[in-house]
Order: C-alpha cells, then sequence, then structure tokens
C-alpha cells in the first residue's frame, strides 16, 4: 500500500512539474531554426508550468502537404509557422484553426507590435486567423553602373522609362532591358504578374472571394498586360535568359526578394556594390507622389482548434510577439523582416538598418506589401494566369487584352 501511495505521489509530482506542453512546429530554415531554437529555450526556462516542444515542420515533398498529413493522422501541433495564405484558407475553410481575434487581448497585441493595418490584409470573413510573422517586399534591382554608363542617375520608375533604357541596352539573342517573367511554375505569378498588378492598381486586390471574381481585368491589369507584351515583342525581355542574368549583365534589372541580399554579396562582391533598390515599375500616369504597393512574400503563424490549451498557446504567442527585442533578433538571425510597420522609425532598429542599407529599402516598403488572396484555390487560379496569360504573351498567340480578358473568365469560373 505504501508503495501504492508513493507512485502516485510521484506521478503528481511529475505532473505538476511538467505542466501543460504544447507542439510547436517552424520552418525547416536553418536560420529561423537558430531564432526559435533560442527562444523556445529561454521560455522553457521560466516556464515550468508550460513547456513548448519545439521542432520543425517534418520532412515531405512541402510544409503544406507534412502539415496535411499531420492532420489526416489526428497529430497535428498546437503551433505551427510558415503558413502562406493560399493553405491558411483552406485550414481555415476546414474549420480547424482558432480564429485568434477571439482572444480579449489580441487588439492589444496587434497595436503593440504596430502592425494593425498589415493584419488587415490577412482578414478571412470577419475574423483574424493567421498572425503574420515576417514580409518580404518584393522589390526591383538595378544594375546602376550600367545604366550609368548609358547616360543615367537613377534607375527607370516607369514603362516608358524602362522601355527608353531597354531599347539603348538590348541586343538581340545577347543581352535585355530586364527580367520580366519569373518562370513557369503557379507560384512565380506573385512575382511578376501579382507583384506589377499591385504596383499598377496601388495594392487593389486583384480577385474577390466573396463574390467569387477575378478583379484584373480592368486598367491596372490591362497596363501590365500591355508592359509584359512590349517587352516581349520588342525583344527588351526573354523566355530564356540563362543562369544569373542579372549578375552577368544580361539584363539590367530583375524582380528579387530580401533572401537574394546574401547571396548577391557573397557570391557577386563586384556587382552587389553596384545594385540599386527600387519599388517594382508602374505605368506612366502612376501619380509621382504615391506610394507604390508591392507584393508581399509573407507567411505566419496559427493555431490549430485541437490545442486543448488554448489560453496556454495564446500566452507564448503573446510573449514572443509583443517583444520588440525578439523581432530585432528575428531580423538579425533571418535577413526577414518582421511584419511591423515602424521598421524605419523605431530607434531600435537603426544601427542594423544603417549597417544594411539593401535591408532597408526593403524594410521601407512592408507597410505597402501585400499578401495575395486568401482563396483554397490559389494554385488553380495561378496555374491560368500562367497558361491563358503570361505564357500566350511571351509567345505572341493572342492579343495581350485578350488573353487578359481569356484569363479572368475563366478564373471566375475556377472561383465560382
Amino acid at each position: 500500500m505504501k508503495k501504492l501511495v508513493l507512485l502516485l505521489a510521484m506521478i503528481f509530482v511529475s505532473i505538476s512539474i511538467i505542466g501543460i506542453e504544447l507542439v510547436f512546429w517552424t520552418a525547416p530554415n536553418p536560420l529561423q531554426e537558430r531564432f526559435w531554437k533560442e527562444t523556445v529555450a529561454e521560455w522553457n526556462a521560466n516556464n515550468a508550468d508550460i513547456q513548448i516542444k519545439w521542432s520543425t515542420i517534418p520532412a515531405a515533398g512541402s510544409s503544406e502537404e507534412a502539415i496535411l498529413t499531420s492532420i489526416a493522422s489526428g497529430r497535428m501541433p498546437d503551433i505551427c509557422t510558415n503558413i502562406f495564405s493560399g493553405f491558411a484558407a483552406q485550414l481555415i475553410e476546414a474549420d480547424i484553426l482558432v480564429p485568434l481575434d477571439s482572444f480579449p487581448d489580441f487588439w492589444e497585441l496587434i497595436d503593440a507590435r504596430k502592425m494593425r493595418p498589415i493584419i488587415e490584409k490577412w482578414k478571412f470573413g470577419r475574423n483574424y486567423y493567421v498572425l503574420p510573422i515576417y514580409s518580404n517586399p518584393i522589390m526591383m534591382w538595378w544594375r546602376m553602373d550600367i545604366l550609368e554608363s548609358l547616360g543615367y542617375t537613377v534607375p527607370p520608375r516607369t514603362y516608358s522609362e524602362i522601355y527608353e533604357v531597354s531599347q539603348k541596352y538590348s541586343i538581340i539573342n545577347e543581352r535585355f532591358g530586364t527580367l520580366v517573367v519569373m518562370g513557369r511554375n503557379w507560384w512565380d505569378r506573385w512575382f511578376d504578374f501579382i507583384t506589377y498588378y499591385y504596383a499598377a492598381s496601388g495594392g487593389a486586390p486583384y480577385l474577390d472571394i466573396e463574390k467569387a471574381r477575378a478583379l484584373f481585368n480592368n486598367d491596372s491589369g490591362k497596363e501590365v498586360a500591355t508592359f509584359v507584351n512590349e517587352m516581349f515583342r520588342n525583344n527588351w525581355t526573354a523566355v530564356d535568359l540563362g543562369s544569373n542574368p542579372f549578375y552577368t549583365g544580361v539584363v539590367l534589372g530583375g524582380i528579387f526578394g530580401p533572401w537574394e541580399i546574401n547571396q548577391a554579396r557573397s557570391l557577386f562582391p563586384d556587382v552587389f556594390k553596384n545594385i540599386v533598390i527600387t519599388p517594382p515599375p508602374v505605368p506612366d500616369s502612376y501619380p509621382e507622389d504615391d506610394p507604390i504597393y508591392t507584393f508581399a512574400d509573407t507567411k505566419g503563424l496559427v493555431m490549430f482548434a485541437t490545442t486543448k490549451h488554448r489560453e496556454a498557446a495564446w500566452k507564448f504567442i503573446k510573449w514572443v510577439y509583443s517583444d520588440i527585442e525578439k523581432d530585432r533578433r528575428w531580423m538579425e538571425m533571418t535577413n526577414l523582416p518582421p511584419a511591423r510597420e515602424d521598421l524605419l522609425t523605431n530607434s531600435i532598429f537603426k544601427e542594423y538598418m544603417d549597417e544594411n542599407p539593401y535591408f532597408a529599402a526593403y524594410a521601407s516598403h512592408v507597410a505597402y506589401a501585400v499578401p495575395p488572396a486568401l482563396t483554397t484555390k490559389t494554385v488553380e487560379v495561378q496555374d491560368i494566369l500562367t497558361t491563358f496569360l503570361i505564357e500566350t504573351i511571351m509567345y505572341g498567340k493572342k492579343d495581350p487584352l485578350a488573353a487578359l480578358s481569356d484569363s479572368s473568365t475563366r478564373v471566375r469560373k475556377e472561383l465560382f
């Protein structure tokens, strides 16, 4: 009997010591892993009652595949990062995410992190299910050394200015104005058509999810389609530009994310010092003083509805994202801009921005970077844009405005 009482006492003490355990998955990225390893260790050392069991998302074809497998097997984590908008929409429609604004101090956290306008772009229906962690504005890089040799002191801003420098620089089958189309994969549309559309439209949506409508067959979409067509028809860009065309001088400009900074610095130091970073190009009619919007390569954090410890999970989330020091450390470790609007105005980030002007160029546009539409049909929509818009224009198969109209109709049918 004494042995039984002792055993029960040990079990009780063990449970008391361990308390709540939350399973937390993050992106399988070495730089992000380093951040989370330190952050979770700090939490666990100071919160014996709530312990975080951290690991990266299990190996699979993609993070989305691994997460879906965990859902099917009933082994999903309590909290997970690396969620993009289209996948978030699938999880929301499956009713397996916790609306984060159900916590009474949600907006307190949002305002503390200076991200109210940013979070508005993640609204799904009436709620907010994703806390964006970082936001990568997609920007234009220019070879300023080559532009200066052509007589320019500033990079081109508008389509007409790009036409002008492209005409001066381009030699058929040898060199070209800019890298216009990023590739034939569905995700490449984020980095060309959708980026150009956000810039041309002042950040307007390209889909109306609630009404199942495509919105891009408008004046802004027509401007973009015409721009892409002009570049291809005049041989100022090409389908195949070879490896590293920007660094080898095959093109004067191209679209890149901030993750390219470290690679350019280490592999192409002579080119790196001559790079100028600007927002994406805009139509000639775009107001000179208006901010230029762009696409946000952004991912966030979610809480699964299967967690038995919602309050504890929220306590951990709030602890991480209410601490500006952690955002500073995240930025320094990952070179990804935290999803907050005060990166250039808050003194805590000043030293890093001063030492990293290229990163600061990206940080300056976090407030004007728009995530993709929150739709479960992301892949289908962007496959349509690839096949019936971009490739059609690239190969001159159809008038660009007709291609835009056709792809818009097909997207509407897909959404409906």
